[in-house]
């Protein structure tokens, strides 16, 4: 009988020559949260104090965003009887849903100093910088909440500035420039929920990912083209802008630009973000100041889209600059590509083909 030779074959290596490596996995695991404290990395004085509002707003962006996606199922969609807000607006009843989560979620935190919304008279002053308030947080709760019934996309915009100044619990402390802001971004719900963000290094852009219920990084360092043929304006109103607008609309509609308006400020600038062009509210008759509010609305959006490589302003004057007077100070606006943009203010400048050259905004030396 013959014996037979048995020929072992080598063993199957268990692990990659280098063990950070993955090999079986392409899964995205950079979320929000690592990134931040990645970032806070960058600064050996940071406390923490930053991330964790960072945190919380993710937090509430999370709950909104469940919240939205769930309306028609648990009848909070329509309007909350007769109530308006202090603008004398018609609240949605997510609007008051929506509020009422960022003031749980931001209120806790021990660092957070004023709280101030859309939806509220009066700021929510919790603490001053004796008391540990280092940071003022402004917000438009739920952007565009009038098209939540047709499933249009909505959005939470938001501002953070520090509390610099040891003043009493009475002085307007959070009434600074946007050029002060240590951090803008968005949250918008829509087919997917997007969270836009900058602290003064560039503008990133996280999805959240349903199945691990953590917002993950999808793009970084974000540029808006310099210029696209794209205009965004509610043309409805077009007989009660300024002569200077309605020139500037007779002459895209001569050189072939596009329109695209979807009514909802967030979903209107994070397209023109990533697509270019430009996204005007300018002031009416009704609203001669303008319509959209500095704090809130205005300014966090300027700071997203000059961080990105494009241009904000109100008329002729930097958004950023502009020294606001009071919480719910309305102005017009006009941002997006750097091009666009002059293309606009040279309108408005009566034919001069000079645009003020927008400052970068400052970065604080601390921001985590």
């Amino acid at each position: 009988m013959s014996e037979s030779v048995v020929t072992l074959k080598k063993p199957v290596e268990l692990m990659a020559p280098d063990p950070l490596q993955p090999r079986f996995t392409r899964d995205n695991l950079t979320t929000l949260q690592t990134h931040i404290l990645a970032e806070e990395q960058r600064y050996p004085e940071a406390t923490g104090d930053f991330s964790w509002i960072l945190s919380s707003i993710s937090l509430a962006g999370k709950t909104i965003s469940n919240k939205v996606r769930r309306a028609r199922i648990e009848d909070v969609l329509g309007s909350h009887g007769d109530d308006t807000n202090v603008h004398g607006e018609v609240q949605q009843k997510l609007d008051i849903i929506a509020n009422e989560i960022l003031i749980r979620c931001l209120g806790d935190r021990a660092n957070v100093a004023v709280l101030a919304s859309e939806e509220g008279e009066n700021p929510i002053v919790l603490r001053d910088r004796a008391e540990g308030g280092r940071y003022c947080v402004l917000f438009d709760p739920l952007d565009g909440s009038s098209n939540l019934d047709y499933c249009v996309g909505v959005g939470t915009i938001f501002s953070v500035f520090r509390n610099d100044r040891m003043k009493p619990r009475d002085v307007p402390h959070y009434l600074q420039p946007g050029f002060r802001q240590v951090a803008a971004g968005y949250m918008l719900y829509g087919s997917s929920s997007i969270f836009v963000l900058t602290t003064g290094h560039g503008v990133d852009m996280f999805v959240l990912d349903q199945s691990i219920g953590s917002y993950v990084l999808v793009s970084t360092k974000i540029q808006v083209p310099s210029s696209t043929k794209i205009y965004s304006v509610n043309e409805a109103y077009a007989k009660q802008f300024p002569p200077e607008y309605q020139e500037y609309l007779r002459y895209v509609h001569e050189n072939d630009y596009s329109s695209r308006y979807i009514g909802s400020m967030v979903a209107d600038v994070h397209r023109t973000l990533l697509m270019g062009g430009v996204f005007l509210y300018p002031p009416t008759e009704k609203h001669a100041a303008g319509k959209l509010r500095l704090m809130y609305e205005a300014n966090p959006m300027a700071m997203i889209i000059e961080q990105a490589g494009g241009t904000a302003f109100a008329g002729t004057d930097r958004i950023l600059d502009i020294k606001p007077t009071a919480l719910h100070q309305r102005t017009s606006v006009i941002m997006g590509s750097a091009d666009e943009v002059e293309n606009v203010t040279r309108h408005l400048s009566s034919g001069t083909s000079e645009t003020p050259e927008p400052r970068k905004p400052r970065p604080p030396k601390e921001r985590y």
